[in-house]
């Protein structure tokens, strides 16, 4: 019994490897989109007049790109911290329901718990949930988390050490990576139900709407109510 469950392990180890290896490749272009706005996020926080280990610090605790770019903007324009921390946990409130839709695939245990929520974005999210089975999905979120967590830190260092070297980040577009990623990423789900598309069809007209008249990152919340429409298709 104990040769027979060896050799069964033995067969399961290429799998596992596999499937992280497919996920890698999948993830990658995710990971420099990340890394690339990163060092956008350090350069601009540099740039405008910020220590280095501002943006360092920051990317390393509270780890939230559009939170992170509206609470230093705040900062560069005069505000105090109270006024950046709460634009920041405003932009953020929408981690809540992404938590809720990949809360089973974080797993047991606390720190197991915790340190998956801080992973919590809307790639990896989006990433996991792409996948077609329980199993995948949970591989996924800690690949795509792991690896997009590491190369925002490592772009933002890069950046913020760079400093005012770059200049103008924004005539690189390295602000538009990430829309293009998402993008990719729900494409299959919309292809694949309708009531997917109502919903997203739904969200972006609101979003697109409200976008002229309230702050960055407000949009998203606004467009929420789109997923009303698909629990309503699910029940």
């Amino acid at each position: 019994m104990r040769s027979l469950n060896r050799t069964i392990g033995t067969a399961r180890r290429p799998v596992r490897q596999g499937r992280t290896a497919s996920l890698v490749r999948d993830s990658s272009l995710v990971w420099l989109a990340g890394g690339i706005v990163g060092v956008s996020f350090g350069a601009v926080s540099v740039a405008g007049g910020l220590p280095w280990w501002v943006p360092v610090l920051m990317s390393l605790v509270v780890y939230a790109g559009s939170a992170q770019f509206s609470a230093v903007g705040v900062l560069l324009a005069g505000g105090g911290p109270l006024a950046a921390a709460a634009t920041g946990l405003l932009l953020n409130t929408r981690t809540a329901a992404f938590g809720l839709a990949v809360a089973d695939l974080l797993g047991p245990g606390r720190a197991t718990r915790l340190l998956g929520a801080h992973l919590v974005t809307d790639e990896t999210v989006a990433f996991a949930l792409a996948q077609p089975d329980p199993a995948r999905r949970r591989a996924a979120f800690w690949v795509s988390g792991l690896g997009l967590f590491a190369a925002w830190n490592v772009g933002v260092a890069a950046g913020a050490l760079a400093g005012s070297a770059l200049g103008d980040t924004g005539r690189y577009g390295l602000d538009a990576a990430f829309p293009a990623v998402l993008v990719a990423l729900v494409l299959p789900a919309l292809r694949a139900d309708r009531g997917v598309r109502r919903a997203a069809l739904i969200g972006a007209v609101i979003a697109l709407a409200v976008t002229p008249v309230v702050p960055a990152g407000i949009p998203v919340l606004l467009a929420l109510p789109g997923l009303f429409t698909l629990a309503g298709v699910r029940r």
